[in-house]
């Protein structure tokens, strides 16, 4: 047998050969340089070679969920491998149909991934914003339920306001539900006690980061919503301390593009499953029909001259404190029919300043909100909740606390104030908007450019603009690009 893999626990295998040729092999085809490695100062330092190694040569352990990748790594080789022996899973799911869910009925291609997922005990299902992954993951969660009683389930979100957001749509799930309480999910926020006598933790991953391996044994699944956010340090060391998880479990709109964010997010949960697309879904009707306008700042001449000789984060600087181009942001937000939600990622420089401009021009009967990453869960709730019952509200907040997770179905515009070129970042914010409302109105994205090239020079945002223009593209969303001057 060239390679045998043995299972060390839930969250790794070790991978056993003779050969030693062959695990050099495997390990370089597990060796990935980190996006961004020429910048991190471990790498100017010349103490790291800016590389990433999946597989440990000196344990001979990588993790279990990249099992699928040295399988066929064998077979384009044609090396023989021994794998683990996995009991076969049951694949009838008549029970989604029976479950009590009132008025919700799960769509197919819901039913493929809890399928698919409950097949493998593992994956990294791929599912864009306003697709229910919520549902998925309480679908899976209630058959964990009923076939494994004595293990508890963790379910990892980013922020606050997720874990009650989450509470709520599995307490909708199973109003109609006499088996389900769900009062048996115990919300971990700062402050409250990290243990329970329930099976469901939903927690905040900083909330639980710094326990011992020892707490993480309790549970026999673990589900990492908005699964991008796991490729930080703290996320990993929470997903392989639960190394008695069986059921592992990630769901995400997107992941940024990268083969080694993809790689090391498979192997702590599982090979990925593109569960459906936006495109499908606005195609079937699930989403509201999306238009997306370029706005592309055209600035002044001797501005640019200026702008071109400045490094990024002085041209960052200039941008969004430019009195004519919030002026026209305000304008523009203003101007619109319907809740805006307008998007920066600078609170002090940015985000107050253009707040104050919108609600000092609006209407004094408009609702205009404000969120940053100061304002606490229970007041971003709030605006949540009455956002839904506005027409014509306009809210203003930073990237980090509306671009993910946050579910407002009577949203019809988002405003993108602030340059972004992370394919994650403009992703989510744009989920933001789909979920249909009672108008049925197409949603518009505003996206915001700056055309600041001093002859053949691009400044660095124009470069970004163009990077979201290909994003697009490569969705199939329809954009068109308009020429704005700033005077």
């Amino acid at each position: 047998m060239d390679i045998k893999l043995e299972k060390i626990d839930e969250a790794y295998l070790r991978v056993i050969s003779d050969d030693r040729g062959i695990m050099m092999e495997l390990s370089e085809f597990f060796t990935f340089f980190v996006p961004g490695y020429k910048h991190m100062p471990a790498f100017k330092n010349k103490m790291w070679d800016g590389k990433l190694r999946l597989l440990d040569l000196r344990t001979n352990k990588i993790y279990s969920g990249l099992q699928k990748y040295i399988e066929q790594f064998c077979i384009e080789r044609n090396y023989s491998i021994e794998v683990p022996y996995q009991e076969p899973f049951d694949d009838n799911i008549d029970w989604v149909d029976l479950l009590p869910l009132g008025n919700i009925k799960p769509r197919d291609y819901q039913k493929d991934a809890v399928k698919y997922g409950l097949s493998n005990r593992k994956g990294l299902l791929v599912s864009p914003t306003a697709s229910g992954k919520s549902l998925i993951i309480y679908l899976l969660i209630r058959y964990f339920m009923e076939y494994n009683k004595s293990k508890k389930i963790l379910l990892i979100v980013p922020t606050t306001s997720l874990v009650k957001q989450m509470y709520g749509d599995f307490a909708d799930y199973s109003k109609d539900d006499e088996t389900f309480n769900p009062n048996v999910c115990h919300q971990i926020m700062a402050g409250i006690d990290k243990n329970a006598d329930t099976q469901i933790y939903i927690s905040t991953w900083q909330s639980i980061y710094k326990m011992p391996k020892e707490y993480f044994q309790q549970f026999g699944m673990v589900i990492g919503d908005e699964a991008h956010n796991f490729k930080a340090k703290s996320l990993t060391s929470i997903l392989t301390k639960c190394s008695a998880a069986e059921y592992r479990f990630g769901l995400t709109g997107t992941l940024d593009g990268t083969q080694t964010h993809k790689l090391v997010l498979e192997g702590l949960f599982g090979p990925v499953y593109n569960v459906t697309s936006t495109k499908a879904l606005i195609d079937d009707n699930h989403l509201s029909d999306l238009d997306i306008e370029v706005v592309l700042l055209k600035h002044p001449e001797e501005m640019c001259k200026v702008i071109s000789k400045l490094k990024y984060p002085d041209e960052i600087s200039h941008i969004v404190s430019y009195d004519p181009r919030n002026k026209f942001i305000k304008n523009l937000a203003l101007d619109q029919k319907g809740n805006t939600l307008v998007l920066f990622q600078f609170v002090e420089k940015h985000g107050i300043p253009l707040h104050k401009m919108i609600a000092d021009a609006a209407h004094k009967d408009r609702r205009i909100f404000f969120v940053s990453g100061m304002t606490d869960a229970d007041t971003r709730e709030e605006v949540r909740a009455i956002t839904e019952t506005q027409n014509d509200a306009i809210i203003v907040a930073s990237l980090g606390t509306f671009s993910t997770g946050i579910n407002i179905k009577n949203l019809h515009n988002i405003i993108f104030a602030s340059p972004s070129k992370s394919q994650i970042k403009v992703l989510q914010s744009i989920g933001r908007v789909l979920r249909k409302s009672a108008t049925g109105r197409p949603a518009k994205v505003y996206d915001i450019a700056d055309d600041l090239h001093w002859k053949s020079r691009k400044n660095y945002t124009l470069n970004h603009s163009a990077e979201r223009i290909k994003i697009y593209a490569k969705q199939k969303f329809r954009f068109k690009i308009h020429e704005v001057e700033l005077l």
